[in-house]
């Protein structure tokens, strides 16, 4: 989360951190309603090339709290779910939306597709759908994006008179997450591959602290090629050399807590390797879109953002 230094920033700050995303796509920026601007990041590194780059080119002085782990939410089932004009008692929306979520392929992101004959519905609604379809799956269930899926419109429906592509963009977010919930979701945290050279002595210890932070040894032998300059283990020291992969939200404290374990002769190598469902109790974030799945909440949200 980026807060201004200065009070009454956060406006100028926003605008600086949506110029910068919109030209570095490792950068991603979001608005939380009275806390401030959630930034999407890769490394602490970054944050201090931010905090630098928004004093120099923009003016703005930026503090940012301690990160958090991003996680991504894919579905576990199929479903669908429908909702036309006159369902209810009072219609709000001119609409009639039915939407079929699906799981899609590893690595594909978000499909929308058309189950229905494109003239069934003036372009502009149908874009109204899809674009509001993209917008609602940047926050799952558990307020995570939903990503890997296939969202199918299967029914539609319009007033010729009455409906416009407001009324799409507004009712597709109840549909979609409806059929979402009924779905399914479960939510993945990044993880790092990891690769440790330490002296045979000090094997058990790190083993363990491993362990402790939730990671899976893949191999831990004796290297005969240990890694040369300072901070290496010595040649003849019985060295190791341990392969895994570890949450990336233990990363940090698993690197900071090495050199005491080695007394400093630990060389630790991490990088990015995907994603893996998230075990015991699972992270949430808070939504900004007034959440669909609360019709009563969603509706206020509707009301307070049209004023």
């Amino acid at each position: 989360m980026a807060v201004p230094r200065e009070p009454g920033h956060g406006h100028r700050l926003h605008a600086a951190l949506t110029a910068l995303a919109d030209q570095d796509p490792l950068i991603g920026a979001r608005t939380v309603p009275g806390r401030g601007t959630a930034v999407l990041l890769y490394g602490e590194v970054q944050k201090e090339v931010i905090a630098a780059t928004l004093s120099r080119e923009f003016g703005v002085e930026v503090a940012f709290e301690p990160s958090r782990v991003h996680c991504l939410e894919r579905l576990v089932g199929r479903a669908k779910a429908y909702e036309g004009m006159g369902d209810r008692e009072e219609t709000l929306f001119w609409a009639s939306v039915g939407l079929r979520v699906e799981p899609g392929e590893p690595g594909s992101g978000v499909s929308y597709r058309l189950g229905v004959e494109l003239g069934w519905l003036p372009l502009a609604f149908h874009r109204a759908v899809e674009s509001a379809v993209r917008d609602t799956l940047e926050q799952g269930p558990h307020g995570w994006p939903v990503t890997d899926c296939v969202v199918t419109l299967y029914r539609c429906g319009f007033n010729s008179v009455l409906s416009t592509a407001a009324d799409f963009r507004r009712l597709t977010p109840l549909v979609l997450m409806r059929a979402v919930a009924e779905a399914g979701c479960r939510v993945y945290e990044p993880y790092h591959a990891l690769e440790v050279e330490l002296p045979q002595a000090d094997l058990p210890a790190v083993l363990a602290l491993l362990a402790a932070r939730g990671a899976e040894i893949v191999e831990s032998d004796p290297d005969a090629t240990v890694t040369g300059g300072a901070g290496a283990v010595a040649a003849g020291a019985g060295a190791w050399r341990v392969r895994g992969a570890l949450p990336a939200r233990a990363v940090d404290a698993v690197q900071r807590r090495l050199p005491g374990l080695t007394g400093g002769e630990g060389v630790w190598w991490s990088r990015p390797s995907g994603d893996r469902a998230v075990t015991g109790a699972v992270p949430r974030r808070a939504r900004t879109d007034g959440d669909p799945l609360e019709r009563a909440a969603y509706l206020r949200h509707l009301s307070q953002r049209e004023r």
